[in-house]
C-alpha cells in the first residue's frame, strides 16, 4: 500500500502562514479607508458598469446625476474606474464637489479615472474591504446599469438594509428599461411564486429614469426627522 503524501499538509501549513499576514493587510486597508473617508461630509455612492463609454446614454446620465447631487450638498463615491464610475466622478469634479474613488486591483478593465480628488483616491486588494467603505459612508446608493459587480454591490446593500445591519437609506435603481425585467422577476418569482421576500421589501428598490427623481427621493427621505445623516456601520 502506497504511503500517503505529506504534500497537502505542507501546502496547508504554508497557507496558514499566509493567512496571518492577510489579516494585517486587511486591517491596514480598513484603517486607511476609515481615516480618509471619516473626514468627509455626506456622500452618495454610485454603482454601475466599467464598460459604459463616454457619450452613451447612461454615462451622460450619470454625469448629470452626480452634478445634481453635488449641487444638493453631497459628495460622490464611486469604484474609481472607467465607465459609470468615471461619469460619477466627472460630474462631481465639474461641479467642484467631493470626488472619491475606491479602486480595486483587477486583471482587466480597472484603472483609476482622472476625475478623482488626488487625496481621495484609495486603492484596495480586497473586495469586501472596499464594499465596507462604499456602504459605511454613503447616505444613499444610486445604481446604474451594470454587470455582475454592480449586482453584487446592489444585493449586498439590500441584504444589509433588509437585515437591519445598516441604516435604512435610499437605494435607487436608474433605468427602467434595464431594471424593469429584474423587478418583474423579483415580484413574480421571488415574492408571489416562492414567498422568499416580503411585500414591503419591494419598497427598497424604486426604479427611476431622471436625475430629478433621484434628488426628490433623497430629499424626501432626509426631510423626515427619523432619518439622520451619519455613517452607516456602527463599528
Amino acid at each position: 500500500m502506497a504511503e500517503k503524501s505529506a504534500i497537502p499538509m505542507k501546502q496547508w501549513t504554508k497557507i496558514k502562514g499566509e493567512n496571518s499576514w492577510t489579516m494585517f493587510k486587511v486591517i491596514a486597508e480598513l484603517v486607511d479607508g476609515f481615516e480618509t473617508l471619516n473626514k468627509l461630509g455626506p456622500c452618495i455612492s454610485i454603482f454601475g458598469s466599467a464598460r459604459t463609454k463616454p457619450g452613451a446614454k447612461y454615462y451622460e446620465l450619470a454625469v448629470t446625476m452626480a452634478e445634481r447631487l453635488v449641487a444638493e450638498g453631497f459628495g460622490i463615491i464611486t469604484g474609481g474606474g472607467p465607465g459609470i464610475m468615471e461619469a460619477g466622478n466627472k460630474g462631481a469634479y465639474q461641479k467642484g464637489g467631493l470626488s472619491v474613488g475606491l479602486n480595486i486591483d483587477l486583471p482587466f478593465e480597472q484603472s483609476h479615472n482622472p476625475f478623482i480628488d488626488p487625496d481621495k483616491n484609495l486603492n484596495y486588494d480586497y473586495f469586501f474591504v472596499r464594499k465596507v467603505m462604499f456602504v459605511k459612508y454613503a447616505q444613499a446608493f444610486v445604481v446604474m446599469p451594470g454587470g455582475f459587480g454592480t449586482l453584487d454591490e446592489l444585493f449586498e446593500v439590500l441584504t444589509l438594509i433588509q437585515t437591519k445591519k445598516i441604516s435604512n437609506v435610499p437605494v435607487i435603481l436608474v433605468g427602467s428599461d434595464f431594471w424593469g425585467g429584474m423587478k418583474d422577476w423579483i415580484v413574480n418569482t421571488m415574492l408571489e411564486e416562492h414567498g422568499n421576500i416580503s411585500p414591503k421589501d419591494l419598497d427598497l428598490i424604486p426604479i427611476v429614469d431622471t436625475p430629478d427623481e433621484v434628488v426628490t427621493i433623497i430629499e424626501e427621505f432626509y426631510a423626515d426627522e427619523a432619518h439622520t445623516i451619519k455613517p452607516n456601520y456602527e463599528l
